[in-house]
């Protein structure tokens, strides 16, 4: 049997001694708009924005990543780490909409690529194909695992923390989002080995990064057909990532709601008549604020599915019905039944396409769907004349999709929002077939 395997890192890192850490860091490059990125470049020349972002017309700009990464390293703005090790990663934040200050802990680490038929690493969202694309050519352009990924691990008994706890702390920096992280370095030999065959026996939940993982496990296969003599623990086959435990109550998992542009039928109402064959439609006769709106809709779900809808003039609950027929609907037969009364599930089948119209294609390109996280903003947006309706909805629990994911099926995109977003630029995995992993 297969089972899940990681490794410490030995990474290149920003030499911190000439550049503080917090001048060259970014977030992933897929939340990263023209304003930031302008903004990141702007912040120091080396900024890492310039190898995860290149500029340059078509694929003249993964040149220039790889270009801009020799000569770091040439220059010894990124140095190799001299020895193997987890890094211990936190971050305390205030989360998005209110609340006390938390701190998630997480540690980096490489897990060997492989497929997601071995039932190893589970994701539980599509992807597309263009971001895997231009995420393919950046790793054959510079040889190297630019930016982690997110993955879950279960440890309800918190067997991890003492060896984690165990690291030294090489940086500390606060962001303008307000954010503070530190890094620590956990280099002890017990430590290492415990947190290995800790993480041997599980499975691996993708939490963010399912393109960047999938590109890994193809670059990985390009690489072993061109050195079809490489050696198991080659670095090629290895994926950086962000590893946390999702038993850890500080791993909060935030909304993504759904803003309905270019689709006038959302905004007209006459579908909530065809809603009540699976809901519970509460007409609230105005227009109240977000934050009133969704914890309405906590209220009335407490474990159902339920989510709020908002046009220019009027907001509404929808509850699904105890009694309701989902194993008969129409679409909702045709979906696995782990996923028939999940918010998300519900919201994508059984509303935007069957009474919406929005097809599943429709969705994926985001023709008709806009996907805010701050709820507030958004109806501001809505109110000021951007586009047609709301869909504001509860966060999807970690449970619902490891269970989701461990039934072999995947939800819609953007069903789950994990804040904060683990920073591009505090260790970085280059892929050579010739250099080995250590153990």
């Amino acid at each position: 049997m297969r089972m899940a395997e990681i490794a410490p890192l030995t990474p290149l890192r920003f030499d911190t001694n000439r550049i503080p850490l917090d001048r060259v860091v970014a977030p992933p490059y897929d939340v990263i708009d023209e304003e930031g990125r302008k903004e990141l470049e702007a912040r120091h020349p080396e900024n890492v924005v310039r190898l995860i972002l290149p500029r340059g017309e078509g694929d003249a700009k993964y040149e220039t990543a790889r270009e801009t990464l020799a000569d770091w390293k040439n220059r010894g703005v990124l140095v190799r780490d001299d020895e193997p090790a987890f890094y211990r990663y936190d971050q305390t934040f205030s989360p998005p909409g209110g609340g006390p200050r938390a701190t998630r802990r997480g540690f980096l680490a490489l897990v060997r690529t492989q497929p997601f038929a071995d039932r190893i690493i589970l994701p539980h969202e599509r992807t597309l194909s263009g971001p895997k694309e231009d995420r393919l050519k950046l790793f054959r352009a510079t040889k190297t695992n630019l930016s982690p990924g997110f993955m879950l691990y279960r440890d309800p008994r918190l067997t991890l923390d003492a060896p984690l706890e165990s690291g030294h702390v090489i940086s500390e920096f606060s962001t303008e989002d307000g954010i503070h992280h530190a890094l620590a370095k956990v280099t002890s030999r017990d430590a290492i080995e415990t947190v290995v065959k800790t993480i041997k026996d599980l499975s691996l939940l993708i939490a963010d990064g399912h393109h960047r993982y999938e590109t890994s496990l193809r670059y990985s296969g390009e690489i072993d057909a061109a050195n079809p003599g490489a050696l198991p623990r080659a670095a090629h086959h290895y994926f950086m990532v962000f590893l946390c435990n999702e038993d850890d109550p500080n791993l909060k998992v935030f909304a993504t709601h759904r803003h309905i542009h270019d689709l006038p039928k959302a905004r007209e109402l006459s579908w909530l008549e065809q809603a009540r064959d699976l809901f519970h439609v509460e007409r609230l006769g105005k227009v109240i604020p977000a934050a009133e709106l969704l914890k309405k809709v906590r209220e009335k779900g407490d474990g159902t599915p339920a989510f709020g809808f908002v046009t220019k003039d009027e907001s509404v609950v929808l509850t699904l019905k105890s009694d309701a027929p989902v194993d008969e609907h129409p679409v909702l037969k045709e979906v696995h039944p782990t996923l028939r009364r999940t918010d998300v599930v519900l919201l994508h089948r059984a509303i935007l396409e069957h009474l919406l119209g929005i097809t599943l294609e429709a969705q994926a390109a985001k023709t008709n769907l806009w996907y805010p996280q701050d709820g507030t903003l958004a109806q501001h947006d809505l109110a000021s004349g951007k586009g047609d309706a709301l869909f504001l909805l509860n966060p999807t629990p970690v449970t619902d999709v490891r269970r989701v994911a461990e039934a072999g099926e995947v939800m819609p995109q953007k069903a789950t929002f994990f804040f904060p977003k683990v920073l591009t630029g505090l260790a970085i995995h280059t892929l050579e077939a010739d250099r080995i992993v250590a153990s």
